[in-house]
C-alpha cells in the first residue's frame, strides 16, 4: 500500500507512455525509469502487461528480484477475461496473477458500441467479464483497479450502461474505477459535470485517466480531481500515443503548489526537474524546453523590461519559485541560473561546498560553459560529481591517463564484422598498451581500457557497460554533427551514468568511458593518484 492511500498518484509511463511513436524501451530502460519514478515518490508504477508480450513478461520476472521500491507500489496491467471463457482458464489473467504484482489494473469496455463492435459480445456478458475477472484476482490476494475505457464517450452514448460498468466493478471488489478519456476529446467543463453525476449515482472510488488530443489532458485531470476523484493517472513528461497522456509532473506541481494538496513524500517535488530530464535521456526523446515547470525555458527571462523587474523581485515575472521543482531561473543575457541546483545536488552527492559562493559560482560557470558545448548532467550524475570534485580539489580525481587510442572495424568476405581497439594508458607511473575486441568500436575500447588497467585495479573486472545512447545535438547538420553519448555502467552493486560530447562519436564515447571507469574506482574506495 502506498504512503498516502487517500489520494493516488498513478504513473503509467512504462505502459501507456511507451506507446508513443518513436519511443522504444528495453527491459533495462524500464527498470531504470521505474527507479526514477520511485525516487519522485509516485504512489503506483504501472509496469506493463505481463503475458501479452515477451518484453513485459521478462520485465515483471526481473522486477521481482531487481526492483526494490521505497515509495511506490508495483502494478500489472491487463484486460478482463475473454468472452465465453472462465476467468480461471484465461491465460492472460493467469499471467497477471503469476506476475506477483500486489496491484492489478484491468481495462474494461464501458462504451456500448465498443462492446458490440470490438469485443463482439453482449452487454451483459461484458459486465460478467468484469465481475468474474475482478473476483478471480481478488481471491488470489491482489488489489484490483479498473480502467473504464472510453468511459466519457460511452457515458454520452449510453449513460445507463456506463454506470452499470462502474457498479459491476465496485460490487465485484474493485478498489478504484478510473474513468478514461481514451480518445482525449473531452473539455474540462463537460468532463467535470460527468464526474459529478457519476459520484452522485454510485459509491465508487473514482480515478481519472486523460489523453491530450484537445490539449486539455492536465486541465481535465485537475477538473476531475476538483469534482471529487482521488486517483489520477498520467505519464512522466506527457509521453503517450498520438498527442500523449496527461503530464504527471504538471498535475503534481499544480496540486502541491496551487492547491496546497500534498501528494508526494516531503521534499520530492524538488526532484521533478532532475527526474524529468533523466528519464528524457533514457527514452532518447529530447525534452521540450517549453514544458511547464521543468522545461529549461520554464523560468527563463529575456533582457529588457523583465530583467529590470526581476532584479527587484524575481516573482514579478514568475508564477512560482523554480527551486520548488528543482529548476533554475535564467536570464538569457546576464544569466543568474544554477546556484540552487548546484547546492542541492552537491548535498545529495555528499560533497560539502560550505556555502563558498566563489566555488559555487565557478561550478555554475563551468556547467554553463559545458552545456553550451552540448553536455547535460541531468542523467549523468557520475560525470557531474567528477566535475564537482575537480572544482573543489582544484584538480580532477585521477587514477590513469588515456594517452592514445585507435579502433578498427572490419567486415570480411563472409559478412562477419569485428571491432578491435588499442589503448595506450599511463597509470601508477607506467605506460602500457592494451588491446580489446567487441561487438562495436565502443565496446572494444571499453574492453581494452579495463583489461589494461586490471593489472593495477583488479576490481575493474566487475564493471560492465549496461547501456549506451547517442544523440545528435539539434541545430547541427550532416555527418559532422556534434554527438552526445550517455554511458551507463554497473559494478553489480549499483549503476552510474557518464557523458561525453564530441564531433566524433567514438571520441565522445571514450570521454564517457574515461569518466565511467574513474567513477567506478572512486566507488570502490580507491584514492586518486
Amino acid at each position: 500500500m502506498p504512503i498516502n492511500d487517500s489520494f493516488h498518484i498513478y504513473d503509467t509511463t512504462l505502459r501507456d507512455g511507451a506507446q508513443q511513436e518513436g519511443l522504444n524501451l528495453s527491459v533495462h530502460d524500464k527498470l531504470t525509469i521505474a527507479r526514477h519514478l520511485d525516487d519522485l515518490g509516485v504512489g503506483f508504477i504501472e509496469g506493463g502487461w505481463p503475458g501479452a508480450n515477451p518484453k513485459d513478461t521478462e520485465f515483471f520476472k526481473l522486477a521481482q528480484t531487481e526492483l526494490k521500491l521505497k515509495n511506490a507500489t508495483f502494478v500489472a496491467f491487463g484486460a478482463t477475461r475473454r468472452p465465453g471463457v472462465k476467468a480461471a482458464d484465461d491465460l492472460l489473467l493467469r499471467a497477471l496473477q503469476d506476475s506477483k504484482a500486489p496491484v492489478v489494473t484491468l481495462v474494461a469496455k464501458s462504451h456500448d458500441r465498443h462492446v458490440d463492435l470490438a469485443l463482439k459480445t453482449h452487454l451483459d456478458e461484458n459486465l460478467a467479464m468484469i465481475t468474474d475477472s475482478i473476483k478471480f484476482l481478488k481471491a488470489g490476494g491482489q488489489r484490483v483497479f479498473l480502467d473504464a475505457e472510453h468511459f466519457f464517450d460511452g457515458y454520452l452514448s449510453n449513460k445507463a450502461y456506463a454506470l452499470e460498468v462502474v457498479k459491476a466493478a465496485v460490487e465485484a471488489g474493485a478498489d478504484v474505477v478510473a474513468l478514461c478519456d481514451t480518445n482525449g476529446g473531452m473539455l474540462p467543463d463537460q468532463l467535470s459535470n460527468i464526474v459529478h453525476e457519476v459520484l452522485a449515482a454510485s459509491k465508487a472510488r473514482l480515478g481519472i485517466h486523460c489523453h491530450n488530443d484537445t490539449g486539455c489532458a492536465v486541465a481535465n485531470s485537475l477538473a476531475a480531481i476538483s469534482a471529487g476523484v482521488t486517483h489520477v493517472q498520467g505519464t512522466l513528461n506527457g509521453y503517450g500515443e498520438r498527442t500523449g497522456n496527461a503530464d504527471l509532473v504538471n498535475i503534481i506541481a499544480n496540486l502541491e503548489l496551487k492547491k496546497e494538496q500534498i501528494v508526494l513524500p516531503a521534499g520530492k517535488l524538488q526532484e521533478a526537474f532532475r527526474i524529468s530530464h533523466a528519464v528524457a535521456e533514457i527514452t532518447n526523446v529530447a525534452p521540450s524546453a517549453r514544458q511547464p515547470y521543468v522545461g529549461t525555458s520554464a523560468f527563463a527571462h529575456k533582457a529588457g523590461l523583465h530583467a529590470s523587474a526581476i532584479k527587484v523581485d524575481p516573482m514579478m515575472y514568475q508564477h512560482e519559485t523554480p527551486e520548488s521543482v528543482g529548476n533554475d531561473m535564467r536570464m538569457l543575457v546576464s544569466e543568474m541560473a544554477g546556484r540552487a541546483s548546484i547546492e542541492l545536488k552537491s548535498v545529495e552527492l555528499g560533497i560539502d561546498l560550505g556555502g563558498d559562493k566563489d566555488l559555487i559560482g565557478r561550478v555554475v560557470e563551468k556547467v554553463k560553459d559545458l552545456e553550451g558545448k552540448g553536455f547535460t548532467f541531468e542523467a549523468a550524475d557520475a560525470s557531474f560529481e567528477l566535475l564537482l570534485r575537480t572544482e573543489v580539489l582544484g584538480k580532477r580525481p585521477s587514477f590513469f591517463t588515456i594517452l592514445d587510442w585507435q579502433t578498427t572495424v572490419h567486415q570480411d568476405d563472409s559478412g562477419e564484422v569485428t571491432s578491435k581497439a588499442t589503448v595506450k594508458i599511463n597509470a601508477k607511473g607506467e605506460t602500457i598498451s592494451a588491446q580489446g575486441v567487441g561487438n562495436g568500436p565502443v565496446n572494444a575500447i571499453d574492453n581494452a581500457l579495463r583489461s589494461g588497467l586490471e593489472k593495477f585495479y583488479p576490481e575493474l573486472s566487475k564493471l560492465e557497460l549496461t547501456d549506451y545512447k547517442v544523440r545528435i545535438l539539434e541545430g547541427r547538420l550532416g555527418t559532422g554533427a556534434v554527438t552526445r553519448v550517455l554511458v551507463e555502467t554497473s559494478d553489480g552493486n549499483g549503476e552510474w551514468s557518464t557523458i561525453g560530447v564530441h564531433e566524433n562519436v567514438i571520441a565522445a564515447s571514450a570521454m564517457a568511458l574515461d569518466d565511467a571507469v574513474t567513477y567506478g574506482l572512486l566507488r570502490q574506495g580507491r584514492k586518486p593518484e
